[in-house]
């Protein structure tokens, strides 16, 4: 096998059960909350503090400051050149229910900038290659599996070093919900295919619920594969986003406090982010739908490990990423490598 950086290790056998894809519902909410109560303004303030107070999840899943497992480091500090910076760890994280977790095949983070005018979405592929801390190397998405939300966010930290803030997830029907409730979103589809009896014809597309999913599940009729489908997924979360910015959706309170609330209900976030900080967060923010870049992180191709297919990490730009993301410059990064 031939990449860019040593690998070592064995993957993992994969569950007998199979899981089903799972989507960056995670993102989406993430980003719709935050931009929603800067967009509605005063009118809907408090309406949206008190749905997301009434409706929100929260759980231990952050890494211990000082980690006491085999293997682990303490987690990186925040570099004084990037205070004011934020990093959300999203997971879209199947879980079966005799199992103590499943797989996360869905893995984002979310950089807003110091000035918070521009947001940076950058996804991993599932089969990304990595050490993950106190299991040697193995794709990033076995994180989630060998030790939950706290795991998949030191692997992420172990990866790019810089420290996340906080992680969401959300579950399978939240993103089904979400798409209903915004009526749909649009899309442009540059690869044609059929999948469960859904058709997608190349161009723009509108796809809700159930075609919504099996859209950004689908990825063995796609050219490139996984790589295909992470580009699908962003533009998925990017065409969200967008609607739910626009004043059709905000101009009607019902449509807009129930698609908020309804995105609260199915989101789990840790329990360090607490309302007031989402609130201020929020209130803090100068973004508009044309300033969320879409990045992949950077890797070099394909190859196989013990029998299975692996994505090689390409090490010389993920530390370009990782330095760009510790030092408030990924604007610099991203006029370097547009596509992540």
């Amino acid at each position: 096998m031939t990449e860019t950086e040593t690998e070592t290790g064995t993957e993992t056998s994969r569950p007998e059960a199979r899981r089903r894809r799972v989507l960056p519902k995670i993102l989406i909410a993430v980003a719709v909350i935050i931009v929603a109560a800067l967009a509605a303004g005063v009118i809907y303030a408090f309406q949206i503090d008190r749905s997301l107070t009434k409706n929100l999840t929260r759980s231990d899943s952050l890494p211990d400051d000082t980690p006491t497992a085999s293997g682990q480091s303490p987690r990186p500090t925040k570099d004084p050149r990037a205070q004011g910076t934020l990093n959300y760890v999203l997971l879209g994280a199947d879980q079966n229910p005799d199992e103590s977790a499943g797989r996360s095949d869905s893995i984002m983070i979310v950089h807003l900038n110091a000035k918070r005018d521009k947001a940076y979405i950058i996804s991993f592929p599932r089969d990304m290659y990595v050490q993950i801390p106190g299991y040697g190397r193995n794709k990033i998405n076995a994180a989630f599996a060998f030790g939950g939300p706290k795991l998949a966010v030191a692997t992420l930290e172990n990866l790019t070093g810089d420290r996340m803030d906080h992680v969401a997830l959300v579950d399978f029907d939240g993103f089904i919900e979400l798409t209903d409730d915004l009526g749909g979103v649009t899309v442009y589809n540059k690869t044609a295919f059929s999948s469960r009896g859904y058709t997608f014809p190349k161009g723009d597309i509108t796809i809700k619920g159930e075609q919504a999913l099996v859209y950004v599940r689908e990825r063995k009729q796609l050219p490139r594969g996984d790589f295909d489908r992470a580009e699908n997924q962003r533009n998925v979360i990017k065409a969200i986003v967008q609607k739910g910015l626009s004043p059709k959706v905000i101009s009607n309170p019902v449509t807009f406090l129930n698609f908020i609330t309804g995105v609260a209900k199915h989101l789990t976030v840790d329990s360090q982010l607490g309302d007031g900080e989402i609130r201020d967060t929020a209130l803090s923010l100068r973004l508009s739908p044309s300033n969320i870049q879409l990045l992949q992180a950077p890797v070099t191709g394909t190859g196989t490990q013990d029998g299975q297919s692996i994505d090689i990490v390409d090490a010389v730009r993920m530390k370009e990423l990782g330095n760009a993301m510790r030092t408030d410059q990924l604007e610099a990064y991203v006029k370097k490598y547009p596509a992540g």
